[in-house]
């Protein structure tokens, strides 16, 4: 298969890489994408629509059989290739493309904005997401993330996103994923944790993975309850809202059969990585936890609750607890 970036494109990138450098574009879009041409140009043109201009698009497809690449040639020549950069996936998941993509020397900015490839951002999504942020001190880790507005395959409006009231932190990351990589920020500082995160690791999900580290290493993290954007519901979604009561239902299903401890294990293996650079009382949190773990039902019951570990809603809690009764932590 023809590669997608050539010789002679690959030189001109880097030297646009370096200018980008240089300028430090204040966003860096990530969007991962695979076969994605039936819906790629309506977030494009969502991008374009943005009130905050000063972005750059990196773009990482897993050799897509489709037009979107032929897609994303067509705006890289009207927009220009300082604005649109594209590079080869790994192949190995939309996980991992994301990270790869997030570790690019190629990439930098002040922000890091994830992207979909099938949503359709509001014009004041980055604005407000760097607005959130703007007040984080440099050195400080973080995060924003908001609620999502839910559409279907033909772009009418179906719901929202579940709306949670607790408070962000380590002991909701370490159980639960707080919103979708779609509609996350992260800054530079952020960013340098997650260039922690070992090559062979498995990662569950990167959404639940930047929550988690961020929050673990005492950065801040900040859920917007207005969404952001129209996040598509169809069905080639890899992973869907989990707004209706069939979705939360399959999703107790899939924690009470082994997969959440699967889930863990990843999770909890990454963390030991970078455990040297978590607060101390994360660390004893992280510790309370990964004891209780080993437990019978009651000592596993008791230390969720003495690690204060939650979920954001009633029946999520109510789960933990029986995960917790069934060894399926």
């Amino acid at each position: 298969m023809k590669k997608f970036l050539n010789t002679q494109l690959l030189e001109k990138n880097k030297g646009h890489a370096a200018e980008t450098v240089n300028e430090r574009a204040d966003v860096a879009i990530l969007m991962c994408t695979y076969n994605g041409a039936a819906y790629l140009r309506e977030q494009l043109e969502s991008f374009e629509s943005q009130s905050l201009r000063s972005w750059t698009l990196y773009v990482s497809d897993d050799s897509s059989t489709d037009e979107t690449r032929s897609i994303l040639n067509e705006y890289q020549r009207r927009w220009g290739e300082r604005k649109l950069l594209m590079f080869e996936g790994p192949c190995q998941g939309f996980a991992k493309n994301f990270v790869s993509l997030l570790k690019r020397p190629e990439v930098q900015a002040r922000y890091y904005a994830f992207s979909d490839q099938d949503d359709v951002w509001f014009s004041d999504k980055l604005e407000r997401s760097v607005r959130h942020l703007d007040a984080t001190a440099e050195h400080t880790p973080a995060l924003y993330c908001s609620r999502t507005r839910l559409i279907n395959a033909n772009g009418s409006i179906i719901g929202f996103s579940p709306l949670f009231s607790r408070p962000p932190s380590f002991r909701n990351a370490l159980v639960q994923s707080l919103a979708g990589a779609n509609t996350m920020l992260v800054n530079d500082a952020a960013r340098d944790l997650l260039m922690g995160v070992p090559g062979d690791a498995t990662v569950v999900a990167h959404d639940w993975l930047t929550y988690l580290i961020v929050t673990a290493c005492g950065g801040t993290a900040v859920y917007d309850a207005e969404p952001t954007l129209d996040y598509r519901q169809h069905g080639g979604n890899l992973i869907g809202a989990n707004a209706s009561f069939t979705d939360r239902i399959t999703r107790i299903r899939k924690m009470l059969s082994g997969r959440f401890v699967e889930w863990n294990d990843a999770n909890l293996h990454i963390l030991s990585v970078i455990e040297s650079q978590m607060t101390l009382m994360n660390k004893k949190t992280l510790s309370d936890y990964k004891n209780a773990r080993n437990l019978g039902p009651w000592g596993r019951m008791r230390g969720i609750h003495v690690a204060g570990l939650y979920r954001q809603t009633f029946e999520g809690n109510a789960s933990l607890v029986l995960a917790a009764c069934l060894g399926r932590l």
